[in-house]
């Protein structure tokens, strides 16, 4: 089976029409599609037309949350709710098109654990294209996942990924990522961009500038999130270093002072140095505490969590072998 989990807010008008596209696309390719549409809070009436759909239609299925918790509670509740083994995202203003679903599949069966759609042409306004361009750049270069577009709706994986990723906040356009991290293959398709008929766009300049505190903290998590000392510890070391050589050069001259005539370098309360050296000592102590406390929540917190992703492993046999002295006899169906 696959599911399509489908994040809603506000898009009353586009529902029926792309429960209609999927509709034909899973008859034209013969596919065991689930429909699972996520209402985050919508305003607009779009709970009454999800729950006519799945009405009428046993293969669609309705979330409604209480009030707007945000597009990546929707793909956890959608996630959550799913049967497929396969589950694929998408947006609901009919600017993905439906009839890319076949091609992630069979990208997919390729040998993948992650699709991503990539919108060749992107049909948006420039100042939303260009900014997200180097959005992209700036995600590809600082993670190593190479794709043209991370925040697209238009996502494929297996189903298995999402049993070691979890998202909270707004990761959920940094999935690519997270599984990547855990050791999952990610590959990316073009696919058809089209305009948009009905509402209009939720994201605006704060997205960016969310977008990139989140940006920090996957790389963060990604590389540095079960030892959080190596990062930390390593810029308090660095700092605190600093500092004692800026102290050592400052002892130096008060020496130098002390044992000539007269002033040989300027007194050290006039000296900006003097600053700076214990400003360096300071917040480099202060990492490397804060290092410190990291790694006991990460001990604590991470106790049950595996570090590890395994891909598959054989079935164990209850057959044992008990060391002795003797070397066990091969039986009649060895």
């Amino acid at each position: 089976m696959i599911s399509i989990v489908i994040p809603v807010l506000n898009e009353k008008e586009s529902l029926t029409p792309l429960q209609s596209e999927l509709e034909a696309v899973a008859q034209r390719a013969n596919l065991d599609v689930e429909v699972i549409f996520v209402d985050d809070g919508s305003t607009d009436g779009s709970w009454a037309t999800i729950a006519e759909l799945a009405e009428h239609h046993g293969w669609v299925h309705g979330i409604r949350f209480r009030r707007n918790f945000g597009k990546a509670a929707a793909l956890s509740a959608g996630f959550h709710a799913a049967h497929g083994d396969i589950i694929l995202t998408m947006d609901a203003d009919l600017q993905d098109d439906p009839a890319e679903v076949p091609h992630f599949l069979a990208t997919l069966a390729g040998g993948l654990d992650v699709v991503s759609g990539w919108k060749g042409k992107r049909l948006d306004p420039w100042h939303k294209t260009w900014p997200s361009r180097f959005f992209n750049l700036m995600v590809s270069w600082l993670t190593g996942v190479r794709l043209h577009d991370h925040n697209s709706g238009m996502k494929c994986y297996r189903a298995e990924v999402f049993r070691e990723v979890r998202l909270y906040g707004e990761l959920h356009r940094f999935i690519p990522v997270l599984a990547a991290a855990r050791g999952f293959k990610v590959g990316e398709i073009v696919v058809n961009h089209r305009p948009r008929k009905f509402g209009r766009s939720k994201y605006g300049v704060r997205r960016f500038i969310k977008g990139f505190l989140d940006l920090l903290t996957v790389k963060f998590l990604t590389g540095f999130g079960q030892r959080p000392q190596h990062m930390l510890g390593s810029i308090g070391l660095l700092s605190f270093l600093a500092g004692l050589a800026g102290m050592g050069y400052l002892t130096f001259t008060w020496i130098v002072n002390q044992l000539s005539p007269e002033d040989v370098y300027p007194p050290l309360h006039s000296r900006p140095l003097l600053t700076y050296s214990v400003a360096a000592l300071l917040l480099g102590a202060q990492m490397m505490s804060i290092g410190f406390l990291a790694e006991l929540i990460t001990a604590y917190q991470g106790r049950d969590e595996d570090s590890y992703s395994i891909a598959e492993q054989t079935q164990s046999s209850s057959i044992t072998l008990k060391l002795s002295g003797e070397t066990p006899k091969p039986g009649p169906g060895s």
